[in-house]
């Protein structure tokens, strides 16, 4: 059966099916050996991911950093924003969704990821959120 994904956001892995899991588990094992081969990906050549990170973290910066990269994506990481203070999440959402294709959001609230979602019109990846 095939699987797309394209434009899906990841907020919970609830929001999958068991045989989207495998695929995406899948996928990674074939990318991973690509680069170990040397090939050099292009599926988000000309995209822009914005990192958003209220709770920090090396590992995870670096892992979606690297893995965006290498897929030929532009990337930018923002923390310490002043989302929610002077401009609500809502806000935030939609002006970063004009800027970037995809954003990342590792924070404390499920809420906010799923506010990011909402509004941004892009694809949402939760990179962790209590």
């Amino acid at each position: 059966m095939p699987v797309n994904l394209r434009g899906r956001s990841l907020l919970t892995l609830k929001d999958f099916t068991t045989d989207e899991m495998h695929y995406l588990l899948s996928l990674s094992k074939d990318l991973k050996a690509k680069k170990r081969e040397g090939f050099k990906g292009n599926l988000l050549e000309r995209k822009n991911i914005c990192l958003l990170f209220d709770k920090t973290s090396t590992r995870t910066r670096c892992a979606f950093e690297v893995a965006a990269y290498d897929e030929g994506a532009n990337v930018t990481f923002l923390t310490n924003s002043q989302m929610g203070k002077k401009e609500s999440f809502e806000d935030t959402a939609k002006v970063l969704g004009r800027y970037y294709d995809g954003i990342e959001y590792r924070g404390f609230k499920q809420e906010t990821v799923e506010i990011l979602a909402k509004y941004s019109g892009v694809p949402v990846w939760n990179g962790l959120t209590d």
